[in-house]
């Protein structure tokens, strides 16, 4: 049965710093195929310890939506241990230009070969890895960031990552199953392009998913308490709204 596997739950610099709550990434597994989606820090170490134990022989790939540290530090290193070193020519990435051609690019230039393969993310453009069939769509960042619309055995599942609010996310994310957001701060802050807890109130309503589920938590949040924010959220939009912690392991 496909699931998404959440590694990490932590979001913004102060969080990841503390580790307050882990920086590692996503998990998707389908029919034995496993992408990692943002492999911040200390996404290697949580793949050795989950339970069971997550063999990088056994990933595919991974989508890198954008460049911050909390999203791809960990990406080359996974890279390097999915191609042995460079022994074997294996594994897929999915990323920006800015990622891999950029000044700022976080993807080491002598990787490259090692992979099978590698494409770069645009605005509405569909990829195929295996089974897993996914969508793209632009974000309003700091940096060059794609969202995800991905197809798990016929549902829908959309990954709406780091961006400010802009109400074209309401057309783009139509028809989710389960709409997963990062929701870093508890109220807007000016220059801060990141969502807030009203902006997911707005999203939820506006897209009616099946189920959300926050994630990327900011400091405001976690003093908040997560799973209070998202109970009230559910009360607010009529969505079942839940508040994903390290390890939480969702069966599609």
């Amino acid at each position: 049965m496909p699931y998404v596997k959440f590694l990490g739950t932590g979001g913004a610099r102060f969080v990841v710093a503390k580790q307050l709550r882990s920086s590692a990434g996503v998990l998707v597994e389908s029919n034995e195929r496993k992408l990692l989606i943002d492999p911040g820090p200390g996404t290697l170490a949580r793949l050795a310890n989950s339970r069971p134990k997550v063999n990088l022989d056994t990933v595919s790939g991974i989508i890198l939506t954008h460049i911050h540290l909390d999203h791809s530090t960990d990406a080359n290193v996974i890279i390097d241990s999915i191609a042995e070193g460079g022994f074997k020519r294996k594994g897929v990435l999915f990323t920006t230009h800015e990622a891999v051609e950029g000044e700022n690019r976080v993807i080491l230039p002598y990787l490259l070969p090692f992979l099978e393969r590698y494409d770069f993310l645009e605005h509405k453009k569909t990829f195929e890895e295996g089974d897993i069939c996914f969508t793209t769509y632009r974000h309003l960042h700091s940096v060059e960031t794609y969202g995800i619309k991905m197809d798990l055995s016929g549902k829908m599942v959309s990954f709406l990552v780091d961006t400010q609010y802009f109400d074209s996310l309401l057309e783009y994310y139509k028809g989710s199953d389960i709409l997963i957001l990062n929701v870093v701060l508890l109220e807007s802050r000016q220059n801060i392009m990141h969502l807030s807890v009203d902006d997911a109130k707005r999203l939820i309503n506006g897209i009616k998913p099946g189920k959300a589920i926050l994630t990327h938590f900011g400091m405001g949040i976690l003093k908040a308490n997560p799973l209070l924010v998202s109970q009230k959220l559910s009360q607010e939009t009529g969505v079942e709204v839940v508040a994903a912690y390290d390890g939480m392991k969702v069966e599609i």
